[in-house]
């Protein structure tokens, strides 16, 4: 494997070992609750986007969101927990339960301190702020800022998976918008250098709260579209914003030699990660989401001529869009290869949006497809991508690499193999 130092350091430290495994997958999404239920969806085009039922938009520009259909907590989760969590911990609580399932794994017998939880947040500590200022306002009590509830919410929310499954190895959330999905899988793949035996990752997000939603309105990046079909279109030259979802994946990331011990089922290996920071706006610096990539291909020891599918982040804003197109094509070429962007059928997850693309990924190199990118029916013409539109596209597929921009600056790309 070929390592390179970075800045905002993508790979972490050298190892001539085995790439990690991915051995189970745990997923809730606008399109499908538990993950063969969505991929049958994603495959099938069908859009989880529809009209915000969570709470009334009827004063605000935005309308839309995807949000995840029938999810009953008290189905998922026990319900000693549920005073204790809001939506978007029961979602991540439910994604790391069907992962576990997946992977084979009985968490309790494994040795102490064998195992961690390591993910990402973003958006979802405002449903729990707005809760909390809520009773603030109607009982009264101590004063806790806005920091303080966020942070406390992020440690609890992977706490809870952790003090759940008894997971007591390393633990950790990362908070890069929507590239922490990429990010935390990375950082789980460091604890696995070190010597822990598997870790549950990813991101699983949601903001769909009043609170949310005016901050998702005050980044001025919403579609303000009510046509559930036109509101997200990235690559197009009608493009006009994104729609906000709520969801993601949780994967459980393991060590080859303990995988195979164990005889455990593998999705694919994580071979290659690599993550950098576009220039502060108006210093005149260029985009850095090519770097990425191609750090990512070197830590990966590939080029550009292995890669059968980029799955794209898909901002859906002209000019974000036209220089993610000009990052894949500098790479590979003009229409150089197939490229597809299923959260048309999600809107962007915040945190949870990547390792849904990463999970996607998956399983497009499981079953040879690649799923499509909805609604989009021309791709504009300084968008000169092979982008997948209308249906799934058979394909011979062994190595797909997934790209992400969050706000801020941050920017990921990881190359994941099928297995064997």
């Amino acid at each position: 494997m070929t390592t390179q130092t970075l800045h905002r350091t993508g790979s972490g430290a050298p190892s001539a070992a085995e790439a990690p495994v991915v051995t189970g997958i745990g997923v809730t999404a606008p399109n499908g609750l538990g993950t063969e239920a969505w991929w049958a969806a994603v495959l099938r085009g069908e859009s989880g986007i529809r009209p915000v039922s969570r709470f009334d938009t009827g004063r605000y520009p935005a309308k839309l969101a995807g949000e995840v259909p029938g999810f009953d907590p008290a189905a998922h989760i026990p319900s000693r927990l549920l005073p204790q969590t809001d939506h978007m911990t029961r979602l991540a609580l439910t994604a790391a339960e069907e992962a576990f399932a997946d992977a084979g794994l009985d968490t309790s017998e494994l040795p102490d301190y064998a195992a961690g939880a390591v993910t990402a947040s973003s958006a979802g500590g405002f449903e729990f702020g707005q809760r909390e200022l809520q009773a603030l306002w109607s009982k009264g009590g101590k004063y806790v800022s806005a920091y303080q509830s966020f942070a406390w919410f992020y440690a609890v929310n992977t706490g809870q998976i952790s003090i759940r499954h008894g997971l007591r190895g390393p633990s950790g959330v990362l908070v890069t918008e929507q590239a922490g999905g990429l990010d935390a899988v990375a950082q789980a793949r460091r604890q696995l250098r070190k010597g822990t035996r598997l870790l549950v990752t990813g991101g699983v997000d949601s903001s769909l709260c009043p609170w949310g939603w005016a901050a998702h309105l005050a980044g001025g990046e919403l579609s303000t579209g009510e046509d559930p079909d036109r509101a997200y279109l990235p690559f197009s030259a009608d493009a006009r914003g994104h729609v906000a979802g709520e969801g993601g994946a949780l994967l459980v990331l393991e060590d080859a030699a303990h995988a195979r011990e164990r005889g455990a089922g593998v999705h694919g290996t994580v071979d290659g990660y690599a993550a950098t920071f576009d220039p502060p706006p108006g210093s005149g610096g260029t985009p850095r989401l090519r770097a990425a990539a191609e750090l990512a291909l070197r830590d990966a020891g590939l080029t550009a001529a292995d890669v059968d599918v980029v799955f794209a982040d898909a901002a859906g804003r002209r000019e974000a869009d036209r220089q993610e197109a000009e990052a894949i094509s500098g790479i590979f070429g003009e229409y150089g290869v197939p490229v597809t962007a299923p959260k048309t059928m999600t809107g962007r997850l915040s945190a949870g949006a990547a390792s849904l693309d990463v999970a996607a990924a998956f399983l497009a190199l499981r079953d040879q497809v690649i799923p499509p990118t909805v609604n989009v029916a021309e791709v504009a013409g300084d968008c000169p991508l092979d982008l997948v539109t209308g249906t799934s596209r058979p394909a011979p597929l062994r190595t797909a690499l997934v790209l992400a921009r969050g706000r801020g600056g941050f920017n990921a790309a990881m190359v994941v193999r099928a297995a064997g």
